[in-house]
C-alpha cells in the first residue's frame, strides 16, 4: 500500500458540493501518528513501519510495551499497528505521519470494529423472514424454523443461520472518496459511512481496489466488441452520421 494512518471515528455529517448536492460524510480524527519501529528486508525479510497513535499514561502499559516504546524514544502510545508501505524504507523511527498524508480525491479503505448488538435472533442477525402477524401463528413468528431433516443426514449443515452474538467484527469499507483534509485539526472527511461507534479505532489505507477508467464517451460505449453497446448498427442514423 502507498499510504496509511490510524485514527478515531468522530461521527457522521453532511456537506454540499459545488452543485448544491448533499454528500453524506464521516469525520475521522486521523493521527498524528509516530513511527515506533522500522522493519527492513535485510533483518526482517520485509519492509514495514509500526505506527503509534494516541498518548496514554505509562502506568496503563505493560512492561514489554513500555520497554518497546522507550527503545524507540517516543512517548507512550495506546495503539500500535504495522503497515507495509511502499516508501517504508525512506521512513525512520520518530517520523510523524499526519492527516495530510492523504489528499482530496484519494480513494481509501477504512477498517474498524463494528458495533456490538449482543445476543440477536435470526431476524435481526441474518435477515430471516418472519411468519404472518395474524391468523394464529403463535409464539414462533421470529423463530429460525426448521434446522434440517431428522433421519438423514441427522445433523445441521455448516453455515445454517441461527441466533447468536452479533457485531464486534472487523469490517472494511473499500474505495471511499476523501472529500476534505485538515492537517491542523488532524481531520480526514470521507464520503459515506464507516464501521464502528463514535470514538472507535479505525485504520485508513490506500484502496486495494483498482480504479477502472471508463472507456468511450459519455454514452457509456463498452470496449468489449461482444457487447451490444460496442457494436455499431449501420441502420441507425447516429451511426451513419459519423
Amino acid at each position: 500500500m502507498e499510504k496509511a494512518i490510524i485514527g478515531k471515528k468522530v461521527g457522521m455529517s453532511q456537506i454540499f458540493d459545488t452543485d448544491g448536492k448533499v454528500i453524506p460524510v464521516t469525520v475521522i480524527e486521523a493521527g498524528p501518528c509516530v513511527v515506533v519501529q522500522k522493519k527492513t528486508a535485510e533483518k526482517d525479510g520485509y519492509e514495514a513501519v509500526q505506527l503509534g497513535f494516541e498518548d496514554v499514561p505509562e502506568r496503563k502499559l505493560t512492561k514489554p510495551e513500555q520497554g518497546h516504546l522507550a527503545k524507540a524514544g517516543v512517548s507512550p502510545k495506546k495503539h500500535l499497528k504495522e503497515f507495509q508501505l511502499k516508501k517504508a524504507a525512506e521512513m525512520n523511527v520518530g517520523d510523524i505521519v499526519k492527516a495530510d498524508t492523504f489528499a482530496v480525491g484519494d480513494h481509501v479503505d477504512v477498517t474498524g470494529i463494528s458495533k456490538g448488538h449482543g445476543y440477536a435472533g435470526v431476524v435481526k442477525r441474518h435477515g430471516a423472514h418472519t411468519l404472518k402477524a395474524t391468523h394464529g401463528t403463535g409464539p414462533v413468528a421470529r423463530h429460525a424454523g426448521s434446522m434440517g431433516s431428522g433421519t438423514d443426514p441427522s445433523r445441521i449443515f455448516k453455515g445454517k443461520i441461527g441466533a447468536g452474538h452479533m457485531g464486534v467484527d472487523q469490517v472494511t469499507i473499500m474505495n471511499l472518496d476523501v472529500v476534505k483534509v485538515d492537517a491542523e485539526l488532524n481531520m480526514i472527511v470521507v464520503r459515506g459511512a464507516i464501521p464502528g461507534p463514535k470514538g472507535g479505532l479505525v485504520t485508513i489505507r490506500s484502496t486495494a481496489k483498482t480504479l477502472i477508467e471508463k472507456k468511450g464517451e459519455a454514452a457509456g460505449i463498452s470496449a468489449n466488441p461482444q457487447k451490444a453497446s460496442a457494436r455499431v448498427n449501420p441502420q441507425k442514423a447516429s451511426a451513419r452520421n459519423r
